[in-house]
């Protein structure tokens, strides 16, 4: 298949291969060649130059073709197509995913032996997302420059940016390939230019395993706890596991390289003023470090930010925030490991029924619960003191305190809900639609039905003394979960009946 917009002057041939290495090199021979192309014409139109046809350059695709359904290890949870037919995907920055699409198309050629078609898709690329860094294309565009510019060029269009594959309500056109991955390129694109908005980071500072939490005191301990980690020690265990983390990354990209890996200055400057949710990177060279997020207080944060973060394809996020306990027999700093959601914050309605069920996810439930005793040093009946498996209850209204809520109160009861808070069931059923694990750990804050409310004072001496050790059990979850193996960590219970390919 040829591109029949390409200006390049390269044709751009699909091409079959059996090497999956060449394949992904192939996709970005396409990619980059597409996005200079219109990056180069962008800038002669800023200077003044009328383009004197459209300018378009599209996405590179991966199609694969197999007549027979191909008997898998059924125990794998992605990596294989539902059955004959003929199956694609646009892709897009081969350099910050070479791994990921590595793995998936090693994973297609391992369990269905089927030939990987590259080629140029119809697709086009819009103009902003030929612009990784995020540049705001328009800036330097006189008003009358500005409205000639749709003209010219691709702008992102809406209706290629949907969820339906995703949701399960994508229908397929006549002759149309079933989807390989869960996002197209301009979707993966749009997240990847709302990360660098929100976070004030670049996407490829992303770790696979992200905790998330509703509080500064978090993100204050885990910046004390990756400077710690890029500090020189003398202690030989200390460093060889503070060497398994290259840098400590803030928003704006300021880059604290670690000094047990040799000397190293910090890259870059330290933002003047928040994002509106900032993101902090405990790096690894692998990629499988740990991304911390402070998503602020809500549903609707907490939906956003995990609708973009997704399209990274994480291996695991993690709530850890505070709750509001409702059983009298909890305490203040004891933990909640939640099991269920009662899902009362609606932001998600319209894309997962309140009728689907978010399940536990054993391999999360086993780390988190593990962190907790090893961090408490309590194990067996004794870690009953300090923790409590549970439903969680999330609700869109802060201040539901000042309600008559006894129709609330009876609500939860009967639900057998535990802890009341305003994000977890979204971030948890944001991560079952996305398909990514997911886990919830919180720590009782206030008690608002037993009289205990959440007041200045008594809130600051809690936060001191509790949210170190919550933070630690959360990074050590998480590197539990990384060493247990990732074959272990994809649960089958996230994926539907005709499941897209890729993970």
């Amino acid at each position: 298949m040829q591109n029949p917009y390409n200006h390049i002057g390269l044709p751009f041939a699909a091409e079959h291969f059996t090497d999956p290495a060449a394949a992904v090199a192939r996709v970005r021979e396409i990619y980059d060649a597409n996005t200079a192309f219109l990056r180069d014409c962008f800038t002669r139109f800023t200077a003044g130059e009328e383009m004197q046809q459209r300018v378009h350059a599209c996405y590179p695709f991966l199609r694969v073709h197999t007549e027979t359904s191909t008997r898998v290890d059924t125990r794998l949870a992605y990596g294989f197509v539902a059955g004959p037919g003929t199956y694609a995907t646009t892709l897009t920055r081969p350099d910050l995913f070479h791994h990921y699409y590595l793995e998936q198309f090693e994973q297609l050629r391992r369990n269905h032996g089927v030939v990987l078609e590259v080629g140029v898709s119809r697709q086009p690329i819009p103009i902003h997302f030929a612009f990784p860094e995020g540049l705001h294309v328009e800036g330097d565009l006189t008003p009358e420059r500005l409205g000639r510019m749709r003209d010219s060029f691709d702008l992102p269009d809406l209706s290629e940016l949907d969820d339906s594959i995703v949701n399960g309500t994508h229908r397929l056109a006549a002759d149309e390939p079933a989807p390989l991955a869960l996002f197209t390129g301009p979707r993966v694109d749009y997240s990847l230019h709302r990360l660098k908005h929100y976070t004030a980071t670049a996407p490829e500072h992303f770790q696979n395993f992200i905790l998330f939490t509703n509080y500064q005191f978090y993100i204050d301990e885990f910046i004390r706890l990756g400077m710690e980690v890029m500090s020189p020690t003398d202690d030989p265990d200390e460093r060889d596991y503070r060497a398994q983390y290259t840098a400590f990354v803030e928003p704006g990209d300021f880059i604290i390289p670690n000094q047990n890996l040799g000397p190293a200055d910090p890259q870059g400057t330290r933002v003047g003023r928040l994002p509106q949710m900032p993101a902090y990177h405990l790096k690894r060279a692998d990629g499988s470090g740990i991304t911390m997020v402070n998503i602020g207080v809500g549903p609707s944060n907490a939906k956003t930010i995990t609708d973009h973060i997704a399209a990274l394809r994480p291996h695991a996020w993690i709530m850890l925030g505070h709750c509001a306990g409702l059983r009298n027999t909890q305490r203040l700093g004891d933990y909640v490991l939640a099991h269920g959601y009662v899902r009362e914050d609606h932001v998600l309605d319209a894309d997962l029924p309140v009728w689907v069920p978010v399940p536990p996810l054993a391999e999360v439930q086993v780390a988190l619960e593990g962190a907790v005793g090893h961090v408490t040093g309590l194990s067996g009946y004794e870690l009953k003191r300090v923790m409590r498996t549970g439903t969680v209850a999330t609700i869109d209204n802060r201040n539901w305190e000042l309600r008559d809520h006894a129709e609330m109160v009876q609500r939860f009861s009967q639900s057998r809900a535990v802890a009341l808070d305003m994000e977890s069931a979204t971030i948890a059923a944001n991560g079952f639609r996305f398909r990514v694990p997911y886990g919830t750990l919180l720590c009782v804050s206030d008690k608002p039905l037993h009289g205990e409310l959440k007041l200045p004072g008594m809130a600051n001496n809690f936060y001191r003394s509790q949210v170190d050790q919550h933070l630690k059990i959360g990074v050590l979850a998480m590197e539990l979960l990384r060493k247990n193996g990732l074959e272990k960590l994809h649960s089958r219970k996230l994926r539907s009946f005709a499941e897209a390919a890729f993970q």
